[in-house]
């Protein structure tokens, strides 16, 4: 820690900021050792992302100021400065690595080779470099080869998705087919069954005219023999009725027989 350089306000109220955010990022961490809860741990590891995120932050915001006096300084001064910077820098990205630490050990699945959290844009490619000397060659394989894991149990899972989709599909075509299928019976029936009706109908209503007609024969008929009947009823009773002519085959009246029958005597 420096403190005897020669800065602005501005650019010694942002060094100021950072060397806080660095306490409390030493502070955090040593707490987190003494966290046994995992639900806890991971809590305190979102706070201090937080933190690291802020000194990203303020670290950037110390290089455009420093550039800004840069040409106000002198060389030595310059220097002096942009050393402080670039330890800043280590000393983020120390944190950054310690964070990818207990990531691992928390076995939390969302573990980059360059991550700082999200909401922050992406790292330059110095500052990728610069956090990946802070690994070692077995972290960076070991970080590589979950990531590929990872990445092989997804397409695992995709591909049995796709495959169960394609299943259901089937079974749902021939669900379909097949109720088609019986839909097309069934609508032949109804029309058999309206075909048959309407022939019945046919049929009925034929029969109907049949009937109506023998019923008006018969009715023809029987006033015809209610009409001769009648005729006959009254000649009998009343046989000098000379209104009603004699009907064929039947017996004279009893005056006309007694005169015959008197006549073939005489002879």
């Amino acid at each position: 820690m420096a403190t005897d350089l020669p800065m602005g306000p501005q650019l010694e109220q942002i060094h100021g900021e950072i060397r806080d955010n660095f306490r409390a990022l030493s502070n955090g961490f040593q707490r987190l050792d003494k966290i046994k809860d995992s639900n806890r741990q991971s809590k305190q590891l979102e706070e201090l992302t937080g933190k690291m995120r802020e000194c990203k932050r303020l670290i950037k915001e110390f290089d455009r100021e420093l550039k800004d006096e840069e040409g106000r300084n002198p060389p030595e001064v310059n220097k002096q400065l942009n050393d402080e910077k670039q330890s800043m820098i280590k000393e983020l990205n120390s944190y950054v690595a310690l964070r990818k630490t207990y990531m691992n050990t928390l076995g939390n699945k969302r573990v980059e080779l360059f991550d700082m959290g999200a909401g922050v844009s992406e790292p330059t490619a110095d500052e990728n470099v610069q956090v990946a000397s802070s690994m070692s060659n077995q972290e960076l394989i070991n970080a590589g080869t979950k990531t590929m894991d990872e990445t092989d149990q997804a397409i695992v899972r995709t591909q049995k998705v796709v495959e169960q989709t394609i299943e259901v599909g089937t079974q749902t075509a021939v669900t379909l087919k097949g109720q088609t299928d019986q839909m097309g019976r069934i609508v032949n029936e109804l029309d058999t069954i309206n075909f048959s009706i309407k022939k019945a109908s046919q049929l009925v209503k034929e029969i109907g005219r049949q009937v109506a007609t023998d019923k008006c024969i018969m009715f023809f008929l029987f006033l015809i023999v209610c009409g001769v009947i009648a005729i006959i009823i009254v000649k009998v009773v009343n046989p000098n009725n000379k209104d009603i002519r004699d009907i064929p085959g039947l017996a004279p009246p009893a005056p006309t027989r007694r005169l015959l029958w008197a006549a073939e005597h005489f002879d």
